[in-house]
């Protein structure tokens, strides 16, 4: 997300009470925008649809396939995302602008032909027997949010930020009116509009892209694929974070005792998800606070800090500013775990309303409470692990991501043996276990900052 910091910053300079609530505002939309366009526009159809669509069963079909196609396009994308963002990082340094849209091409090139593949594959293990029109739309459905994962990353590179909001925005808005348009059709009506609102946001982004970079010689370009040019540790950190946020669901989608079998063998945990939706959106202030300090403070520090390197300022201001960075990380971690800790205690004491209202039981309160603990710890993970990529630790993310897979697995496995009273712990667990690993290797990190900076040299 680098560059947010320069409209934050020129909020922030105003030193007003109303620039600290728009800086913040904009960074809730910014940071959270996408996804919460995402979760709403499923559940509005869900809602619209379900005195419409008989049997009222294919509305919830409708939202696990789409869960489903999330999840594994999320994964299967993981490989390149970050791999492919450092590819145009380091040709943009070289003013090498005329490669980016011909290995864009490229990329997207392959990632359909391996989602082709993979989800031809997956139909007729995961689907067996279901209708070939469903099929072909959760087939087209998951290579174009393939697709859309891709651009979306190039797109945030790019620091488009407001246009992809925009774009998300307006591409929900259509999913929820062709699905309601099509709702007669039943569970492929509903499909075909999420499946085209998705094409219409793969055409925006690309369209956007192309204008970026104007296009010149030639169309189509592998050089992504370059041993010398490929970055084999981003795409196993970027397969391994996707998988670590997903583990703990899909253990619980498919023990027999937390789930239902929904459509083929997709499977859903109406128990666990529910807690899960609702955490995630106690994130958001989380996620704002993130953007501003870490994407503010920390990275003014940062330039100043890497620029006396390079112009060879002298060593009592590099210092100084290697104390700013590492006062920066920690006021934003602190504020991140004072705004997660509200949201903990707003669970505790408005969950069982917050529940009643939505016509959810009071039994998930316990759940819901883990849950809130768990994606606030998320939010701080994922501001150490940008504070890693900043410094090109990329060993040490690896590190992180590989055990945060492992203990979630682990713990997660450990709490369905369990019972019921230890659901949700895993993932809380595994990842407050990642931060504090994360914690330790950061302050050994800083520490060695100007003697690793310049022995690297």
């Amino acid at each position: 997300m680098a560059g947010i910091g320069f409209e934050l910053r020129r909020m922030l300079r105003r030193n007003t009470l109303v620039s600290l609530v728009q800086a913040y505002t904009y960074a809730s939309v910014i940071g959270s925008g996408p996804w919460v366009f995402s979760i709403v526009g499923i559940l509005l159809i869900g809602i619209f649809s379900a005195s419409v669509v008989i049997p009222s069963v294919l509305v919830t079909q409708f939202q696990t396939s789409v869960t489903y196609l999330v999840a594994s396009s999320l994964i299967l994308t993981g490989l390149v995302q970050l791999a492919f963002t450092r590819y145009v990082s380091d040709r943009l340094f070289e003013k090498r602008r005329d490669r980016i849209l011909p290995n864009l091409h490229g990329l997207l090139l392959v990632v359909m032909l391996t989602a082709s593949a993979l989800g031809t594959l997956a139909l007729f293990v995961v689907l067996p027997g279901e209708g070939l029109l469903y099929r072909m739309l959760m087939l087209a459905g998951f290579v174009v949010m393939c697709g859309v994962w891709v651009l979306t990353i190039l797109l945030s590179g790019m620091k488009r930020y407001k246009v992809i909001v925009a774009l998300f925005a307006g591409a929900y808005a259509l999913i929820v009116a062709a699905a309601l348009l099509l709702r007669p059709w039943g569970l492929e009506g509903l499909l075909a509009g999420f499946t085209i609102g998705n094409f219409v946001l793969l055409a925006g982004m690309w369209v956007l892209i192309v204008r970026e970079f104007n296009p010149e010689g030639r169309l189509i370009a592998f050089d992504f694929l370059r041993r010398d040019l490929l970055y084999p540790s981003l795409m196993v950190v970027g397969l391994l974070y996707n998988l670590g946020i997903w583990a703990d669901k899909f253990m619980f989608w498919y023990f027999p005792p937390t789930s239902d079998g929904i459509i083929g063998h997709l499977r859903a945990s109406i128990i666990y998800d529910l807690p899960v939706f609702l955490a995630y959106l106690s994130i958001i202030p989380g996620m704002a606070v993130f953007l501003v300090r870490i994407e503010t403070d920390f990275v003014e520090f940062y330039d100043k800090f890497y620029d006396a390197v390079r112009s060879g300022g002298s060593l009592e201001y590099i210092e100084s500013m290697r104390d700013e960075m590492v006062y920066s990380i920690q006021q934003g971690l602190s504020e991140i775990a004072k705004i997660q800790t509200l949201a903990v205690l707003i669970t505790l004491v408005a969950g069982p309303s917050i529940l009643s209202l939505l016509g959810i039981s009071r039994l998930y309160q316990p759940l819901l409470n883990v849950q809130v603990v768990g994606a606030g710890l998320q939010v701080g993970l994922m501001a150490v692990l940008n504070v890693f990529f900043y410094l090109d630790q990329r060993r040490i993310v690896l590190l992180l991501c590989l055990q945060f897979v492992l203990l979630n697995v682990a713990l997660t496995g450990l709490t369905l043996w369990a019972g019921a009273a230890l659901y949700g712990y895993g993932f809380a667990v595994a990842t407050l276990l990642t931060l504090c690993t994360g914690l330790l290797l950061l302050s050994r990190q800083l520490n060695r900052l100007e003697y690793e900076t310049f022995m690297l040299q």
